[in-house]
């Protein structure tokens, strides 16, 4: 009763919460359905509902409102496939100068071509929707991966040559006799060459 009185007072709880309370504390008070619901502000009819819903479930259940079943998925199966498929395609086969797909621009083009494609139940697609399909199978077309692939046999030796130069430099620079006009310079890029293309090609999403 103390849990329900300070529900029937509270600023901060739901609005169809507090008024279920205060008829359920009104008609404690004063059993008649009529006098309560004009003390509320309801019909007599409310305030009934409201009470057999706490003869059948409990008073603090009867607080709360009865899951609905809402409404049946629209996207076919067939639509969601379409949508995959676009994700494991790059954009730029479509027409698009981006090189991967983010989630607002594949929102925005399975909108675009979904009528044409004979999804219509996807004209309206919002992107948070593409973020959930995309989810349930696992496909992320805006986080790519990359991989190395090592081609040079000398890679082990040359590597542990490297190393141990950064490590000969750590050492020299927390002697105590380090020169402090010494610099170290390191560089491992030729900036002067433009590359012209991939060693490997892409991994699809």
């Amino acid at each position: 009763m103390i849990e329900l009185e300070a529900i029937a007072r509270s600023r901060t709880e739901w609005a169809c919460r507090v008024q279920r309370a205060q008829i359920l504390l009104a008609y404690r008070a004063n059993p008649p359905t009529y006098p309560v619901g004009e003390a509320i502000g309801v019909t007599h009819q409310t305030v009934q509902r409201c009470l057999d819903r706490a003869v059948r479930f409990g008073v603090m259940a009867a607080l709360d409102d009865s899951p609905r079943p809402g409404r049946e998925p629209t996207i076919t199966d067939a639509a969601r496939a379409w949508v995959v498929s676009l994700a494991c395609q790059k954009p730029k086969e479509v027409g698009y100068p981006h090189e991967v797909w983010t989630t607002r621009l594949l929102a925005r083009h399975v909108r675009a071509n979904a009528a044409a494609a004979g999804h219509v139940c996807l004209t309206r697609l919002a992107q948070g929707t593409v973020c959930k399909i995309l989810d349930q199978h696992d496909v992320r077309p805006h986080k790519v991966r990359y991989y190395l692939e090592r081609r040079d046999e000398a890679f082990e030796q040359k590597m542990a040559e490297v190393l141990c130069v950064y490590r000969e430099v750590a050492v020299l620079r927390a002697s105590e006799g380090a020169q402090p006009n010494v610099a170290t310079i390191s560089y491992d890029e030729k900036p002067g060459i433009q590359a012209i293309g991939s060693t490997a090609p892409d991994l699809p999403p």
